[in-house]
C-alpha cells in the first residue's frame, strides 16, 4: 500500500496502518476504542450480490485480518455475521503472535441483537477457542460457550455494550466491520473513534446498502483525515473522530 499524503515517505503497509493506530492505548474513559473497517464501491455501495467479498483487494484482507489481530473484540452485527458467513478469523501466524504475546488466540466476538434472534449457524459460533459475547434485547438460549448480556431496548444500548466490554471483559479495542446499520448506530451516539474506509474501483449503482443506514445523523458526523493510500486501484482512507485544526 502506498502512501499519499506528502508528509510522509515510507510505505504505508496494512501491518503499519494497523500499528499506528495504538490500539493498545484504549479508547476513551469507561469505553474501548472504536476502530470500524469498511469497504464500498466508487458510488458508495457497501455489498455487490449481498456480500462485500467481490470488491476485495489482497491489501485490504490483510488491513482487515490485521486489524483483527491487534483487537481485543470484534465487533458484528447478526446480519453482516450471516451475510459473510464468519470463520477462521486469524492467519495461524497471527493466532500464534497473539498467544506468544500472552492473548487468547482470537479476538473476542461480538454482536448485538434486540430481537434476540442470532444467526447461530454462522461457523464461527461453532468454532472451539473463540469467545463469544452477544447483547440482546430479548430472552434468549445460547449455547454453552455464548456469554448473553441483556441491553435495554433503547438508544444507548451500543453504549451499555460497549461500556460492558471495557469493564467486565477487559476490552481495549473493538473492530467493528459493520454492517452499516451497526456502524451509523454508532455514529449517531458517537462512539466511533477511527474509520478505515478502502474504496474499491467499482460503480454499481442498484440499491445496495450505502456504508451506513438507518436514520439521518443531524448533524453530520465530520471527522479528519488521518492517512491514505492506495493498491493497485483500490484506496484506502484512515478518518479519526475529531478533524485536524
Amino acid at each position: 500500500m502506498r502512501e499519499l499524503l506528502p508528509s510522509a515517505r515510507e510505505e504505508l503497509t496494512a501491518g503499519a496502518l494497523v500499528a499506528r493506530l495504538g490500539l493498545g492505548e484504549g479508547g476513551r474513559p469507561g469505553l474501548p476504542r472504536v476502530v470500524a473497517i469498511m469497504i464500498a464501491t466508487v458510488d458508495g455501495r457497501a455489498t455487490v450480490d449481498g456480500s462485500s467479498s467481490k470488491l476485495g483487494h489482497p491489501e485490504d484482507r490483510a488491513l482487515l485480518r490485521g486489524l483483527r489481530a491487534e483487537a481485543d473484540c470484534l465487533l458484528a452485527g447478526t446480519q453482516t455475521l450471516a451475510a459473510e458467513g464468519y470463520a477462521r478469523l486469524l492467519d495461524d501466524d497471527q493466532r500464534a503472535a497473539r498467544i506468544a504475546a500472552g492473548r487468547s488466540a482470537h479476538p473476542l466476538v461480538a454482536t448485538v441483537s434486540r430481537s434476540g434472534e442470532i444467526p447461530w449457524h454462522v461457523p464461527v459460533f461453532c468454532e472451539p477457542g473463540v469467545d463469544k459475547q452477544v447483547y440482546v434485547g430479548a430472552p434468549v438460549t445460547v449455547p454453552a460457550d455464548v456469554t448473553a448480556t441483556a441491553v435495554q431496548e433503547q438508544t444507548s444500548e451500543l453504549r451499555a455494550a460497549l461500556e460492558h466490554l471495557h469493564a467486565d471483559r477487559g476490552v481495549r479495542s473493538v473492530a467493528c466491520e459493520g454492517g452499516p446499520g451497526l456502524l451509523g448506530a454508532l455514529l449517531a451516539d458517537d462512539l466511533v473513534d477511527d474509520l478505515l474506509l478502502t474504496v474499491a474501483p467499482l460503480l454499481t449503482a442498484g440499491g445496495a446498502p450505502t456504508v451506513t443506514t438507518g436514520p439521518g445523523l443531524d448533524p453530520p458526523v465530520r471527522m479528519g483525515l488521518r492517512g491514505a493510500g492506495r493498491a493497485g486501484d483500490h484506496l484506502f482512507l484512515h478518518y479519526g473522530r475529531r478533524p485536524i485544526l
